[in-house]
């Protein structure tokens, strides 16, 4: 038991200020290009990062201060080491917060049972929103393609779209509740936007739709954005 709490100690990170000066050693020590280092410093890289000491003396070294040899080696280049490790832990704490399967584009239903199958049988943490609506119908294509850019944004949520006549229930899909939004998740009906843009302008647009949906809590937070090509190179 006391070897496994040794164990744990010794992996654990983001524990507090000692934790994240561990992990801020360890990233700084790895990123390093040491090939090109002086042999003072590699030397010195050597001693930090030894996986051969005992579980004692990794333990105390662990958790010892920083020396002033280590603290003039560690602030080299620290703004750009800096940002990969900011990224580095950013995205370590979205995949932890991150759960549930992703999906790609909109999904079509062609029939009553596909519906029912997509509500009842969808994992328990995914929003599922289904559009029924009918070719020719106001707003129904306009709501269409807005899905299709939400879809890309949220790819959480399980984003589907079944013509009201294909579903069977086409009598209580007229035209005059179309197009209609519905929100599940868990088999649970969370949203049922009957002719839902009447909610939105004349004009209406993807980010108005975000809007309204966020109006109402039913989309999570957006994925964590990738780095674009400049911050990318602004890190190397």
């Amino acid at each position: 038991m006391s070897g496994r709490v040794l164990e744990m100690e010794e992996t654990a990170t983001h524990t507090g200020p000692k934790g994240v000066i561990n992990d801020w050693r360890r990233f700084k020590l790895e990123s390093m290009d040491q090939e090109n280092l002086p042999p003072a410093k590699r030397e010195l890289l050597r001693q930090m990062s030894s996986p051969h000491k005992p579980k004692d003396e990794c333990r105390a070294g662990l958790n010892r201060k920083m020396s002033v040899q280590e603290y003039e080696l560690l602030k080299e280049e620290d703004d750009a080491c800096i940002k990969k490790y900011r990224k580095q832990c950013m995205q370590e704490m979205h995949d932890k917060l991150s759960f549930g399967p992703k999906f790609e584009g909109v999904h079509d239903l062609d029939s009553g049972e596909a519906f029912l199958e997509v509500i009842e049988k969808e994992h328990h943490s995914t929003v599922v929103m289904v559009h029924i609506y009918k070719d020719g119908v106001k707003g129904c294509e306009e709501l269409n393609n807005c899905l299709d850019c939400l879809a890309t944004e949220y790819p959480t949520v399980k984003f589907c779209r079944i013509d009201a006549v294909a579903s069977g229930a086409g009598e209580r899909f007229s035209d005059e509740v179309l197009p209609t939004l519905l929100v599940y998740k868990a088999g649970e009906l969370l949203g049922n936007f009957l002719a839902c843009t009447q909610h939105l302008n004349e004009e209406f647009f993807a980010t108005d739709v975000e809007a309204f949906l966020n109006g109402y809590g039913l989309l999570p937070e957006k994925e964590l954005p990738a780095l674009g090509n400049e911050e990318e190179n602004d890190v190397e």
